[in-house]
């Protein structure tokens, strides 16, 4: 695996260390590789609405209701 050195601010390094101390995290990494995948499951599901967008833009319509998107997003969530 790479390394990587990256320099924090203060009230960002005192969150993590919190984290840390609160035995969520055992490490720094391990915090900071769970919130780089949390934030890439997120653009996930941008890119999901997104496109559900684009796509009812181009038609002019869509025939799913809001009730029925909200669904299928909040699905996305919980994967």
């Amino acid at each position: 695996m790479p390394r990587q050195s990256i320099s924090f601010t203060k009230p960002n390094d005192e969150w993590l260390k919190s984290q840390i101390e609160s035995l969520e995290y055992s490490s720094k990494s391990e915090l900071i590789n769970d919130l780089i995948r949390q934030v890439r499951n997120q653009q996930v599901q941008i890119d999901w609405i997104k496109s559900k967008l684009e796509k009812a833009e181009e038609s002019g319509f869509t025939n799913d209701s809001k009730k029925q998107i909200l669904a299928q997003s909040k699905s996305l969530l919980n994967e």
